[in-house]
């Protein structure tokens, strides 16, 4: 069994945290001081339409202080700073960040230059409704991952039940995901509502996104073709949310710059013109 540090014990991370801890690995979470004490003291808590509903023991430090074999960083991108505070470099071999956006591979690789630092995506609705306590409302957790050190987390994640697809390429990983998630989190969290009154209302804007988005990530060397993801978001249930407009609706800060920045810079590195984007991202800002 592997060692695992689990940095950022959110839906995702406490998901993954707790369906490794019952397959038996050696699971630490890294959390902020009040979160590392309720793991400790609470255990970990899933219900899952997909893993059945369980409890786990649950070990939390709010610095890393032994080595691991895995690193599971999933934090929100607007703390992902703080979070790797709590990681010392020399304590990491393979790093899986699950994270939006695609920027943060140059700035994990940069931190960690001795660790093997995967890209890495994951589908999936999982939130955390308190700490240590996991609602996963998806029948499916797929992740994938790219780079040397992906047989690792097949071998971790997918021994554990999780859905595992190890990519040939970094940019199929990052870019497939935001061809779908930078779309619709920016046009829902714009109206304000979920997709189905959000591709009603505003249809032309999330059409010419989904298309700018498409270019941008066909350019950084992905394959995506916009009909298809049109066809993915005609078929969503209309209440769906994205995380982007859960955190506007709670008052938390906005993802904007890890996923709407990523396609606006990429566009402007690459000569990509995103006018629509960079309209409704400036929208947005306004509001924050």
């Amino acid at each position: 069994m592997s060692s695992v540090a689990i940095v950022g014990p959110g839906g995702v991370g406490g998901l993954l945290g707790g369906v490794l801890t019952r397959a038996g690995h050696d699971v630490v979470y890294v959390a902020r001081p009040e979160t590392a004490a309720a793991l400790n003291e609470g255990g970990l808590r899933v219900h899952s339409v997909q893993f059945g509903d369980f409890e786990v023991p649950a070990r939390a430090v709010q610095t890393l202080s032994a080595p691991v074999d895995l690193a599971v960083v999933a934090p929100k991108a607007t703390s992902l700073g703080a979070a790797l505070d709590r990681v010392p470099p020399e304590l990491v071999d393979v790093m899986l960040p699950l994270l939006n956006g695609v920027g943060h591979m140059v700035a994990l690789r940069e931190r960690y230059p001795r660790a093997r630092v995967l890209a890495g995506s994951i589908s999936v609705e999982s939130t955390r409704v308190a700490p240590g306590r996991i609602e996963h409302t998806s029948p499916f957790c797929t992740v994938q991952a790219a780079g040397p050190g992906a047989g690792l987390v097949a071998e971790v994640l997918g021994g554990a039940g999780f859905e595992v697809r190890v990519r040939d390429t970094e940019a199929g990983v990052l870019w497939d995901k935001m061809a779908l998630l930078a779309p619709m989190a920016l046009i829902t969290t714009a109206a304000g509502a979920g997709i189905g009154p959000a591709r009603e209302g505003r249809r032309d804007d999330l059409e010419q996104m989904v298309v700018e988005v498409a270019a941008v990530a066909n350019a950084s060397g992905a394959t995506v073709d916009p009909a298809a993801i049109l066809a993915i978001v005609a078929q969503l249930p209309p209440g769906m949310k994205s995380s982007m407009l859960r955190d506007a609706e709670a008052g938390r800060p906005l993802e904007l710059d890890a996923i709407g920045g990523s396609v606006l810079d990429a566009g402007a590195e690459l000569g990509i013109a995103t006018p629509v984007t960079a309209r409704v991202v400036a929208e947005l800002r306004a509001k924050a």
